[in-house]
């Protein structure tokens, strides 16, 4: 994901309408948008990638394994520019995903076999994707999420998060269901940002 932008939030949240089988939508990417990511050269995984439409894997312990996947993710998404990175972007089916705010000081986190067990609220913002750059669309997500789930050294770990943060670990988790942010995005709000458009419009989508 990219950056922080202002979102529209709501009171109530309807969990069961989030949860339920979302449709896939499918994207034809424009010749010269292909042209571009290539030349972008970075490793992540770009659409229409199997691995990216699969189910991952739980991980049963972590390993040394996960650690180099881990540090490859890391790195990565700093190049990238991004905020958020899930295993699947690497090319890896495991349930692993990072992330990191960008406020100054912000710690990278690390969840392993992530899962949501609490959603309130509502928030309708811009998102983008690491795997699918230059597309952005407005999403919305629940406003505050409690997340479970393990660390690095197999330690059960809970956080609760809200706003920007809690946008951030849905995106990841979807990409760990095979969902997309274009999936889920509200209708109409679907759009290529092309070299040269405004840096605002850039700024207002995260990237993940």
């Amino acid at each position: 994901m990219a950056r922080r932008t202002p979102a529209q939030t709501h009171d109530e949240y309807p969990d069961e309408e989030y949860m339920t089988t979302i449709p896939r939508v499918e994207l034809e990417v424009p010749e010269d948008i292909r042209r571009r990511w290539e030349e972008r050269g970075d490793p992540i995984v770009k659409y229409p990638a199997e691995v990216l439409r699969q189910t991952a894997k739980p991980v049963e312990k972590p390993t040394a394994a996960t650690r180099e996947l881990v540090e490859r993710m890391k790195s990565a998404m700093i190049v990238a520019r991004g905020v958020g990175l899930a295993a699947p972007q690497m090319g890896v089916s495991e349930r692993v995903i990072i992330y990191q705010l960008p406020e100054e000081g912000a710690p990278l986190r690390v969840i392993i076999n992530p899962r949501i067990i609490s959603m309130k609220g509502e928030q309708v913002g811009p998102e983008g994707c690491l795997s699918i750059p230059m597309l952005q669309g407005d999403v919305r997500r629940a406003h505050e999420i409690v997340v479970r789930g393990i660390d690095m050294l197999g330690r059960p770990i809970k956080r609760r998060a809200c706003e920007f943060e809690a946008r951030v670990i849905q995106h990841e988790v979807d990409h760990l269901d095979g969902i997309l942010f274009m999936d889920r995005a509200e209708a109409g709000t679907l759009y290529w940002h092309l070299p040269g458009d405004s840096e605002e419009e850039e700024d207002a989508a995260l990237h993940e």
